[in-house]
Protein backbone atom coordinates (compact mmCIF):
# COMPACT_ATOMS: atom_id res chain seq x y z
CA UNK A 1 0.00 0.00 0.00
CA UNK A 2 1.25 3.35 -0.93
CA UNK A 3 0.56 6.74 1.89
CA UNK A 4 2.04 9.54 -0.60
CA UNK A 5 2.22 12.28 2.10
CA UNK A 6 1.08 16.02 1.43
CA UNK A 7 1.02 19.12 3.33
CA UNK A 8 -2.25 20.55 3.69
CA UNK A 9 -1.64 23.48 0.94
CA UNK A 10 -4.59 24.58 -1.86
CA UNK A 11 -3.19 22.51 -4.99
CA UNK A 12 -1.73 19.35 -2.58
CA UNK A 13 -5.75 18.79 -1.35
CA UNK A 14 -7.28 19.81 -4.69
CA UNK A 15 -5.04 17.50 -6.51
CA UNK A 16 -6.16 14.46 -4.33
CA UNK A 17 -10.13 15.54 -3.97
CA UNK A 18 -9.95 15.84 -7.83
CA UNK A 19 -8.19 12.10 -8.01
CA UNK A 20 -11.04 10.92 -6.20
CA UNK A 21 -13.51 12.66 -7.47
CA UNK A 22 -12.56 11.38 -10.90
CA UNK A 23 -12.11 7.92 -9.88
CA UNK A 24 -8.73 7.94 -10.22
CA UNK A 25 -7.14 7.12 -6.95
CA UNK A 26 -7.02 3.27 -6.08
CA UNK A 27 -8.08 2.21 -2.47
CA UNK A 28 -4.46 0.65 -2.19
CA UNK A 29 -3.32 4.27 -1.80
CA UNK A 30 -4.40 6.70 1.03
CA UNK A 31 -2.71 10.12 1.28
CA UNK A 32 -1.72 11.13 4.43
CA UNK A 33 -1.80 14.77 5.22
CA UNK A 34 -0.05 17.22 7.45
CA UNK A 35 -2.61 20.06 7.83
CA UNK A 36 -0.78 23.56 7.83
CA UNK A 37 -3.85 25.62 8.29
CA UNK A 38 -7.19 25.36 8.94
CA UNK A 39 -8.53 26.18 5.86
CA UNK A 40 -11.81 25.89 3.88
CA UNK A 41 -9.78 23.39 1.36
CA UNK A 42 -8.49 21.25 4.09
CA UNK A 43 -12.33 20.84 5.76
CA UNK A 44 -13.62 20.66 1.80
CA UNK A 45 -11.13 17.79 1.23
CA UNK A 46 -11.94 15.65 4.71
CA UNK A 47 -15.92 16.18 3.64
CA UNK A 48 -15.31 14.89 -0.04
CA UNK A 49 -13.33 11.59 1.36
CA UNK A 50 -16.16 11.52 4.05
CA UNK A 51 -18.65 10.86 1.19
CA UNK A 52 -16.77 8.74 -0.63
CA UNK A 53 -16.71 6.16 2.37
CA UNK A 54 -12.22 6.50 1.48
CA UNK A 55 -9.55 6.60 4.40
CA UNK A 56 -7.35 9.77 4.77
CA UNK A 57 -4.89 10.22 7.05
CA UNK A 58 -4.34 12.93 9.05
CA UNK A 59 -1.70 14.26 11.47
CA UNK A 60 -2.99 15.48 14.86
CA UNK A 61 0.20 17.16 15.81
CA UNK A 62 1.55 18.98 12.84
CA UNK A 63 5.27 19.89 12.72
CA UNK A 64 5.14 22.85 10.60
CA UNK A 65 2.56 25.70 9.81
CA UNK A 66 -0.43 27.34 11.64
CA UNK A 67 -2.77 24.46 12.04
CA UNK A 68 -1.88 24.20 16.41
CA UNK A 69 -2.47 28.10 16.03
CA UNK A 70 -5.58 28.09 13.71
CA UNK A 71 -7.36 25.82 16.34
CA UNK A 72 -6.86 27.55 19.49
CA UNK A 73 -8.03 31.18 17.71
CA UNK A 74 -11.35 32.49 18.16
CA UNK A 75 -11.82 33.49 14.63
CA UNK A 76 -11.85 30.41 13.68
CA UNK A 77 -14.71 28.76 16.03
CA UNK A 78 -17.25 27.83 13.17
CA UNK A 79 -14.19 26.30 10.82
CA UNK A 80 -12.94 24.35 13.84
CA UNK A 81 -16.35 22.77 15.13
CA UNK A 82 -16.82 21.88 10.96
CA UNK A 83 -13.42 20.59 11.35
CA UNK A 84 -13.96 18.10 14.71
CA UNK A 85 -17.65 17.54 13.56
CA UNK A 86 -16.06 15.44 10.47
CA UNK A 87 -13.26 13.94 12.43
CA UNK A 88 -15.83 12.63 14.16
CA UNK A 89 -18.11 11.39 11.33
CA UNK A 90 -15.44 10.18 8.82
CA UNK A 91 -12.39 7.41 8.51
CA UNK A 92 -10.12 10.09 9.13
CA UNK A 93 -7.09 7.75 10.87
CA UNK A 94 -5.13 9.85 12.99
CA UNK A 95 -1.33 10.28 12.93
CA UNK A 96 0.97 11.65 15.60
CA UNK A 97 4.92 12.07 15.32
CA UNK A 98 6.36 10.65 18.00
CA UNK A 99 8.41 12.51 20.54
CA UNK A 100 8.07 13.40 24.52
CA UNK A 101 4.66 14.13 24.10
CA UNK A 102 3.42 11.30 22.58
CA UNK A 103 1.94 9.97 25.84
CA UNK A 104 -0.23 12.79 26.70
CA UNK A 105 -1.22 13.01 22.48
CA UNK A 106 -2.77 9.24 23.11
CA UNK A 107 -4.37 10.06 26.62
CA UNK A 108 -6.27 13.57 24.32
CA UNK A 109 -7.43 11.30 21.76
CA UNK A 110 -8.67 8.61 24.03
CA UNK A 111 -10.51 10.57 25.75
CA UNK A 112 -12.15 11.41 22.46
CA UNK A 113 -12.89 7.63 21.85
CA UNK A 114 -9.84 6.54 19.70
CA UNK A 115 -8.02 3.91 20.78
CA UNK A 116 -4.17 4.16 20.47
CA UNK A 117 -4.09 0.35 18.66
CA UNK A 118 -6.01 2.71 16.12
CA UNK A 119 -4.21 5.61 15.41
CA UNK A 120 -0.83 6.02 13.10
CA UNK A 121 2.53 7.00 14.47
CA UNK A 122 5.53 8.55 13.13
CA UNK A 123 8.97 7.80 14.45
CA UNK A 124 11.80 9.13 12.23
CA UNK A 125 14.39 10.40 15.31
CA UNK A 126 16.45 7.46 16.86
CA UNK A 127 15.94 9.47 19.84
CA UNK A 128 12.18 9.55 20.04
CA UNK A 129 12.31 5.37 19.65
CA UNK A 130 12.30 4.89 23.43
CA UNK A 131 9.71 7.54 23.84
CA UNK A 132 7.38 5.32 21.26
CA UNK A 133 8.12 1.84 23.15
CA UNK A 134 7.12 3.28 26.75
CA UNK A 135 3.67 4.92 25.22
CA UNK A 136 2.90 1.57 22.91
CA UNK A 137 4.75 -1.34 24.79
CA UNK A 138 3.45 -4.22 24.46
CA UNK A 139 1.00 -3.16 22.10
CA UNK A 140 1.17 -1.37 18.56
CA UNK A 141 -0.07 1.36 16.67
CA UNK A 142 -2.34 0.76 13.29
CA UNK A 143 0.71 1.98 11.22
CA UNK A 144 4.31 3.23 12.46
CA UNK A 145 6.11 5.07 9.58
CA UNK A 146 9.49 4.82 10.21
CA UNK A 147 13.17 5.26 8.12
CA UNK A 148 13.89 2.33 6.64
CA UNK A 149 17.05 2.43 8.51
CA UNK A 150 18.31 -0.83 10.99
CA UNK A 151 17.75 1.12 14.01
CA UNK A 152 14.46 1.80 13.27
CA UNK A 153 13.68 -1.78 11.88
CA UNK A 154 15.18 -3.53 14.79
CA UNK A 155 13.47 -1.79 17.67
CA UNK A 156 10.16 -1.32 15.82
CA UNK A 157 9.23 -4.90 14.21
CA UNK A 158 5.37 -4.59 13.93
CA UNK A 159 3.17 -2.36 11.51
CA UNK A 160 5.93 -1.11 10.20
CA UNK A 161 5.52 1.53 6.79
CA UNK A 162 8.68 2.74 4.96
CA UNK A 163 8.84 6.35 5.42
CA UNK A 164 11.36 7.89 3.43
CA UNK A 165 12.13 11.39 1.14
CA UNK A 166 12.62 9.94 -2.19
CA UNK A 167 12.39 13.36 -4.02
CA UNK A 168 16.19 14.60 -5.51
CA UNK A 169 15.31 18.23 -4.22
CA UNK A 170 17.26 21.06 -5.91
CA UNK A 171 17.69 24.75 -4.44
CA UNK A 172 16.50 26.22 -7.81
CA UNK A 173 14.68 25.00 -10.36
CA UNK A 174 17.86 25.93 -12.98
CA UNK A 175 19.68 23.07 -11.31
CA UNK A 176 17.57 20.84 -12.89
CA UNK A 177 19.03 21.12 -16.85
CA UNK A 178 22.54 19.77 -14.91
CA UNK A 179 19.91 16.08 -14.36
CA UNK A 180 17.25 15.89 -16.25
CA UNK A 181 16.34 12.69 -15.41
CA UNK A 182 17.11 10.92 -12.25
CA UNK A 183 16.44 8.04 -10.26
CA UNK A 184 12.99 8.21 -7.85
CA UNK A 185 12.11 5.43 -6.22
CA UNK A 186 12.30 1.22 -6.03
CA UNK A 187 10.38 0.83 -2.53
CA UNK A 188 7.14 -0.32 -4.44
CA UNK A 189 9.13 -3.50 -5.59
CA UNK A 190 10.59 -4.41 -2.53
CA UNK A 191 8.58 -3.15 0.45
CA UNK A 192 6.79 -6.16 0.75
CA UNK A 193 9.65 -8.83 1.05
CA UNK A 194 11.30 -5.92 3.34
CA UNK A 195 9.06 -6.70 6.11
CA UNK A 196 6.55 -3.74 5.52
CA UNK A 197 2.76 -3.22 5.12
CA UNK A 198 3.48 -0.26 2.67
CA UNK A 199 5.62 2.64 1.75
CA UNK A 200 5.53 6.71 1.86
CA UNK A 201 6.92 9.04 0.59
CA UNK A 202 6.42 13.26 -0.19
CA UNK A 203 5.62 12.71 -4.05
CA UNK A 204 7.62 14.82 -6.28
CA UNK A 205 7.19 17.68 -3.81
CA UNK A 206 10.00 17.20 -1.23
CA UNK A 207 9.90 17.64 2.93
CA UNK A 208 11.25 21.00 2.43
CA UNK A 209 8.41 23.46 3.36
CA UNK A 210 8.15 27.08 3.11
CA UNK A 211 5.31 29.27 4.39
CA UNK A 212 5.55 31.81 1.59
CA UNK A 213 6.14 31.50 -2.12
CA UNK A 214 8.42 33.53 -4.53
CA UNK A 215 8.79 33.95 -8.44
CA UNK A 216 11.53 31.84 -9.60
CA UNK A 217 13.61 32.46 -12.06
CA UNK A 218 13.04 28.89 -14.08
CA UNK A 219 9.97 26.71 -14.07
CA UNK A 220 10.25 23.56 -14.11
CA UNK A 221 7.74 20.45 -14.24
CA UNK A 222 8.41 17.08 -12.52
CA UNK A 223 6.97 13.70 -14.49
CA UNK A 224 7.73 10.61 -12.76
CA UNK A 225 7.91 7.56 -14.91
CA UNK A 226 8.52 3.82 -14.83
CA UNK A 227 11.85 3.07 -16.30
CA UNK A 228 12.34 -0.78 -18.09
CA UNK A 229 13.44 -2.13 -15.07
CA UNK A 230 10.05 -0.89 -13.31
CA UNK A 231 11.62 1.40 -10.59
CA UNK A 232 10.61 4.85 -10.61
CA UNK A 233 12.63 7.73 -12.06
CA UNK A 234 11.78 11.14 -12.76
CA UNK A 235 11.97 13.65 -15.70
CA UNK A 236 12.73 17.43 -15.32
CA UNK A 237 11.51 19.54 -17.95
CA UNK A 238 12.90 22.68 -17.43
CA UNK A 239 12.36 26.25 -18.85
CA UNK A 240 15.49 28.00 -21.00
CA UNK A 241 15.13 31.89 -21.07
CA UNK A 242 16.01 31.93 -16.97
CA UNK A 243 17.92 35.21 -16.42
CA UNK A 244 15.10 37.13 -14.55
CA UNK A 245 11.87 36.26 -13.10
CA UNK A 246 9.68 38.22 -15.90
CA UNK A 247 7.47 36.34 -18.66
CA UNK A 248 6.29 33.09 -16.45
CA UNK A 249 3.74 32.45 -19.27
CA UNK A 250 6.81 31.83 -21.78
CA UNK A 251 9.02 30.07 -19.38
CA UNK A 252 5.99 27.65 -18.77
CA UNK A 253 5.39 27.11 -22.78
CA UNK A 254 9.04 26.73 -23.36
CA UNK A 255 9.04 23.99 -20.61
CA UNK A 256 5.67 22.39 -21.51
CA UNK A 257 7.39 21.89 -25.03
CA UNK A 258 9.62 19.78 -23.41
CA UNK A 259 7.38 17.40 -22.02
CA UNK A 260 4.91 17.11 -24.99
CA UNK A 261 8.04 16.46 -27.30
CA UNK A 262 9.22 13.47 -24.64
CA UNK A 263 6.22 11.86 -24.44
CA UNK A 264 5.93 11.70 -27.96
CA UNK A 265 7.92 8.84 -27.16
CA UNK A 266 7.15 8.09 -23.61
CA UNK A 267 3.41 7.34 -24.74
CA UNK A 268 2.62 8.39 -20.53
CA UNK A 269 -1.31 8.94 -20.61
CA UNK A 270 -2.88 9.93 -17.40
CA UNK A 271 -5.36 12.31 -16.48
CA UNK A 272 -2.53 15.23 -15.56
CA UNK A 273 -0.41 14.38 -18.84
CA UNK A 274 -3.74 14.47 -20.99
CA UNK A 275 -4.43 18.56 -19.22
CA UNK A 276 -0.68 19.65 -19.81
CA UNK A 277 -1.30 18.51 -23.33
CA UNK A 278 -4.64 20.65 -23.79
CA UNK A 279 -2.65 23.31 -22.00
CA UNK A 280 0.35 22.84 -25.13
CA UNK A 281 -2.53 22.79 -27.76
CA UNK A 282 -4.07 25.89 -26.71
CA UNK A 283 -1.16 27.84 -25.47
CA UNK A 284 -2.39 28.66 -21.43
CA UNK A 285 -0.46 29.06 -18.59
CA UNK A 286 -2.39 28.03 -15.58
CA UNK A 287 -0.40 29.35 -12.88
CA UNK A 288 2.65 27.52 -10.97
CA UNK A 289 -0.02 26.10 -8.08
CA UNK A 290 -1.77 23.89 -10.81
CA UNK A 291 1.76 22.77 -12.44
CA UNK A 292 2.50 21.38 -9.20
CA UNK A 293 -0.96 19.81 -8.79
CA UNK A 294 -1.28 17.96 -12.02
CA UNK A 295 2.45 16.45 -11.61
CA UNK A 296 0.98 15.26 -8.09
CA UNK A 297 -1.99 13.87 -9.82
CA UNK A 298 0.19 11.87 -12.58
CA UNK A 299 2.55 10.21 -9.80
CA UNK A 300 -0.65 9.27 -7.85
CA UNK A 301 -2.75 8.17 -10.66
CA UNK A 302 0.23 6.01 -11.82
CA UNK A 303 1.33 4.43 -8.41
CA UNK A 304 -2.82 3.69 -8.05
CA UNK A 305 -2.47 1.84 -11.57
CA UNK A 306 0.24 0.14 -10.54
CA UNK A 307 -0.64 -1.19 -7.26
CA UNK A 308 -3.92 -2.08 -8.68
CA UNK A 309 -2.23 -4.07 -11.06
CA UNK A 310 -0.08 -6.61 -8.35
CA UNK A 311 -2.91 -6.65 -5.88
Amino acid sequence: MYFPYLRGRQFELIAIRELLEKSLLSKNVMPVVEPVKLSSALIKTMSFFQDKDRSLGLVRNPQVGSMIKDLADEKYEKDKGRFYEILKMSDVISFLYVDGKLSAHLSALERQGINKRDIATICINQDSIPHFESAYAPDYPRFNFIRDESGFRRRMPKQRVMFEDRYPKKSRNVEYLDSEDEHFSSDHLYYEQEGYLGFSDYSVVGNEYSESGFAPYAIAIHIVYFAADQTLRVRHFVSDTNDDITDPAGKFAEALEKLIIWNQTQQLDTFGVRVFENMYKNRSYPGLGTVKKLSIMHHLELMSRYLDGVK
